[in-house]
């Protein structure tokens, strides 16, 4: 299971796996925005799919339930930033994506192989906007991405 790309002028991407965060990355006010749950369930034919999360609304766990991700939730007592780039880098970044929006997946999404920030309702920190190397408007046109891999290459390519 991966995704290979050859990108003109960047060079070859190869991943095994997406990092996503929850909240306003995946849903919204806790709950999975509109056609996400589908593309999670293709995407997992082709990725091993994690959600890192807080569980801020305290949802993870039942809005996750079928669908094949690994829920990952974060301790508490270090910066949500430290903790999901230690994620990630515990994973092989080289061979990950990650998705995220708000200011503490700005790390992740420097380090992520591919990192695509997600301006969706509840906006995107700039830190997190700046660090990613694509930028959406939903998390299914990120999802997209990776399903129809030879679009990154139009958006990727130098």
């Amino acid at each position: 299971m991966s995704i290979e790309l050859d990108i003109p002028g960047t060079g070859h991407l190869e991943l095994d796996g997406v990092v996503c965060d929850m909240n306003g990355t995946l849903t919204r006010d806790g709950a999975l925005e509109n056609g996400v749950a589908g593309a999670l369930r293709a995407l997992a034919t082709e990725l091993a799919i994690y959600v890192i999360t807080a569980d801020t609304f305290g949802s993870a766990q039942n809005t996750f339930a079928g669908l094949p991700v690994e829920l990952v939730r974060m301790e508490t007592g270090r910066p949500g930033a430290e903790i999901k780039c230690d994620f990630i880098k515990r994973l092989g970044p080289d061979r990950h994506a990650a998705l995220g929006n708000g200011r503490n997946d700005h790390l992740m999404l420097a380090e992520a192989a591919l990192g695509i920030c997600v301006i969706g309702p509840e906006g995107a920190h700039i830190s997190s906007l700046t660090a990613a190397d694509l930028a959406v408007t939903s998390p299914l046109q990120a999802l997209e991405l990776l399903l129809n891999p030879k679009r990154l290459v139009a958006s990727l390519r130098n």
